[in-house]
């Protein structure tokens, strides 16, 4: 079975190219288009094995998205992968500091964000 993943951003752009180039390399892929939308994807069954996670969103942002997926056991151990225009490295700080898993800037190369997904799913296995 292949991977699944969750992209939570809201610019639907984005997210369908990117949705498209990750079904072209095997994963399985849902977009949601705001924070609160992800929150409900990812719990239902089956969890995402990952989760890319914009910053700048209109209902809740990626930070908290972020904090209400690891404070919930059901979600806590999905890798998020934030994926933001935000260049500040505090806002990288930020999000690492808060459990997740990498932290790319949009424009993104897509190369690295399948790379990356692959590495956190990967570092996951022995928990499944």
């Amino acid at each position: 079975m292949a991977d699944r993943i969750l992209i939570i951003d809201d610019e639907a752009t984005l997210s369908a190219v990117l949705s498209i180039r990750l079904q072209a390399t095997g994963f399985e892929t849902e977009v949601a288009n705001h924070g609160s939308a992800g929150l409900a994807a990812a719990s239902l069954l089956p969890v995402p094995d990952a989760i890319v996670l914009d910053v700048r969103m209109p209902d809740l942002d990626g930070f908290e998205v972020n904090l209400h997926l690891k404070s919930n056991p059901r979600t806590a151990q999905i890798p998020v992968i934030f994926l933001s225009a935000n260049v500040q490295d505090s806002a990288r700080r930020t999000a690492i500091a808060a459990g997740a898993y990498a932290y790319l800037k949009k424009p993104y190369d897509p190369i690295e964000v399948i790379q990356t997904l692959r590495d956190a799913i990967q570092a996951r296995q022995p928990s499944r």
